[in-house]
């Protein structure tokens, strides 16, 4: 079986890393994807991802991106379901990221200092 998604898209905030009690990295992200086709008054529609990076690529992440950098990133699709202070069960569908790379040209690398090259990790699984 096969659970990989590939995003390339924006980032729609700027990416802050928080810490699980135990001290472990998590950035929780949304990435605006545009479709690839326009509407019939020549718009196009968008689609946001939630996004979840653990470790050091949350913490890479972080440093080198800001709202709106350029990124492109593999993952695998993850649900899951909580229950919310009120007692009603919340759904969440999102992208569990396993490599990110960094899109934007060089000359906003040079100036925000972003590595050209792409960063990855062991799978999760």
């Amino acid at each position: 079986m096969i659970n990989q998604v590939t995003l390339i898209g924006n980032l729609t905030r700027n990416p802050e890393v928080k810490h699980t009690a135990d001290g472990t990295p998590v950035l929780q992200t949304t990435i605006a994807v545009n479709r690839p086709y326009r509407n019939a008054k020549g718009e196009t529609d968008t689609d946001f991802v939630s996004c979840t990076i653990w470790g050091r690529l949350a913490e890479t992440a972080s440093k080198y991106s800001s709202k709106g950098s350029l990124v492109a990133v593999v993952g695998m699709i993850q649900t899951r379901n909580y229950k919310d202070a009120n007692g009603k069960t919340v759904y969440v569908t999102e992208v569990l990221v396993q490599t990110i790379r960094f899109l934007n040209k060089r000359h906003q690398q040079v100036e925000s200092k972003q590595p050209p090259e792409s960063i990855q990790t062991v799978p999760l699984i």
